[in-house]
């Protein structure tokens, strides 16, 4: 019991100082899972919104794909990136293994799923509520799914949070992919993991501090966006 609270003291202490290999790692991890969010937005948003108010073959099996993706492992995703972007990989020229690039690209593969899924069902919500309104003004089924999209903007940030959320705690693919290089690759969640298992506790309670600190106040701050957008909407 004494080791954990002075191993909680040190880290607070690691906090609390902004020590700067604390902070690199932080500044990283929020490089690498904000923009893999941002690109799984604007990839699977529209996606979903399209499988939403489409009506073409095969939309029914590609709604239960996306939905059985959610669950998809992070090891095979970053296995399957690690064969893409290897030497003898058909993108293995570009040098991109064992970057931040490569991270970025292994979340953001994980996370299109669950972005897509979620605004599939919201904005499906939305299209059976104002789809008579949309077609009597001749909106075509594409410039209904950006209507719906822009409309329900405050109401997607839910999928924009679970895909944050998914992004910021991976660990299997990020290590596959970047190889978990310190300064270069280290993000928290592989440094959380390399740090307990060589007895490194205030490190990794510092940094399991922080990550748990970060996604708080994300969503906090989305729920705040919310509110707002709500009071001056309506």
């Amino acid at each position: 019991m004494g080791e954990i609270t002075t191993s909680l003291m040190l880290a607070g202490e690691l906090v609390a100082s902004g020590d700067a290999r604390l902070a690199s790692i932080v500044t990283l991890s929020l490089q690498v899972s904000l923009s893999a969010t941002l690109l799984a937005c604007l990839i699977g948003m529209p996606l979903g919104a399209l499988l939403a108010v489409g009506r073409f073959p095969g939309r029914h099996t590609l709604i239960v794909l996306f939905n059985g993706l959610m669950g998809l492992p992070p090891v095979v995703v970053g296995l399957l990136v690690y064969l893409l972007l290897s030497r003898a990989g058909p993108l293995g020229q570009f040098g991109l293994l064992f970057t931040p690039a490569a991270m970025i690209i292994a979340q953001t593969i994980l996370i299109v799923p669950i972005v897509a899924a979620l605004a599939r069902q919201s904005v499906e919500d939305a299209w059976r509520e104002y789809r008579e309104q949309l077609r009597s003004l001749g909106a075509s089924r594409l410039r209904a799914a950006m209507t719906l999209l822009w409309d329900g903007r405050f109401s997607l940030t839910t999928s924009g949070l679970a895909g944050f959320g998914r992004a910021i705690a991976e660990v299997g693919a990020v290590m596959i992919v970047g190889g978990n290089i310190d300064g270069v690759t280290r993000v928290m969640t592989t440094t959380i993991a390399l740090e307990t298992s060589k007895g490194d506790l205030p490190l990794a309670l510092a940094l399991g501090l922080i990550l748990i600190a970060v996604v708080l106040s994300v969503n906090t701050a989305a729920f705040m966006l919310r509110q707002w957008a709500e009071k001056r909407w309506g």
